[in-house]
């Protein structure tokens, strides 16, 4: 374990994961490589890595989660750590009381805080005034916990050699995140969506390819991602989703296109035979539990590495 914190420090680390931004490509290697050892570690009954002293997590969750809140719990118990799981009823945040003021509370009692939320300016202000690493579980703007997950998954069935990357359908939070920590690594990544539903370019950046066109996307890919094309949030425009994806469905047609070893991602929830039929969701080129699963061992390393403050350090000015 040693040797990956001191080529983690090496690499430059972050204080939070709020953007995956805030890794650079050799701290994203670092971490994907510990979590695979960690993932190994749990195949065969041990654990690689347990906290040195008592660890608690606050985690905000504004919304619902399966596998976030799932493999966060049980990756903290594993490695001897523990959640304090607050949902928006608990806490009210910015309603019942500031986002500053919970923040400086939170600080004072857990080593770090996991943090599902509508809005991203709730994890920078959460940064500002904590004093306690912040990670992003989800916002409206990236999902870096699910991309850490993807990428581990396509390393391990794919090796680390350069791949074409295809997201088709909607160019949302996830696809941002997938799209930075791809590129990052030196993948081509190209993004399908319908007009009107592109990723935010200045969160994606000019390294990554984007049309309307998913036969191009999906054509000699290594990988063929998809999620909802309805997410929390926009549940009022489904109607006018629903049109303008149609084409957009990750099938048997669409999936003759790629490399005939492609396999396919979805980070889950799934709407079976909507953006994905059940028939590409569970044929043999899906690496879809595969992903969900290593969800658990992604978000372990990451909390190894993360860099907790000392135990007896005082809280930063807020």
């Amino acid at each position: 374990m040693e040797a990956y914190l001191e080529r983690w420090r090496d690499a430059g680390p972050p204080l939070n994961l709020i953007s995956i931004t805030e890794l650079n490509r050799n701290s994203a290697q670092v971490l994907l490589e510990l979590a695979a050892e960690m993932k190994r570690g749990t195949k065969q009954g041990r654990e690689f890595y347990r906290f040195d002293r008592p660890i608690a997590a606050a985690m905000i969750f504004e919304k619902p989660s399966l596998r976030t809140r799932v493999t966060f719990e049980i990756g903290l118990y594993q490695m001897g750590g523990h959640a304090v799981y607050l949902t928006q009823n608990d806490i009210q945040m910015g309603r019942r009381e500031a986002v500053m003021d919970v923040a400086r509370n939170l600080g004072r009692w857990a080593e770090f805080v996991v943090a599902r939320v509508y809005l991203h300016s709730i994890l920078e202000e959460l940064a500002i005034h904590t004093g306690a690493p912040i990670i992003n579980a989800l916002s409206d703007v990236e999902h870096p916990c699910q991309a850490l997950a993807d990428l581990l998954t396509i390393r391990e069935r794919k090796g680390t050699s350069a791949l074409k990357l295809a997201w088709v359908g909607d160019g949302n939070n996830v696809c941002h995140s997938f799209a930075l920590l791809g590129a990052m690594l030196g993948h081509e990544v190209v993004i399908a969506t319908p007009k009107g539903f592109a990723p935010d370019a200045k969160f994606v950046g000019d390294q990554v390819a984007l049309t309307n066109d998913p036969a191009e996307a999906a054509r000699d890919a290594d990988v063929v991602y998809t999620d909802v094309w309805v997410s929390m949030g926009f549940e009022t425009e489904r109607e006018i989703r629903m049109r303008a994806f149609k084409d957009f469905q990750v099938n048997s047609r669409l999936l003759s296109l790629a490399k005939p070893d492609a396999i396919v991602l979805h980070c889950l929830p799934a709407h079976r035979d909507e953006e994905i039929t059940s028939e590409a969701m569970d044929g043999p080129q899906s690496a879809i539990w595969d992903q969900a699963e290593n969800r658990l061992h992604a978000q372990k390393a990451l909390m190894a590495l993360i860099p907790i403050p000392p135990e007896n350090a005082p809280p930063r000015p807020s």
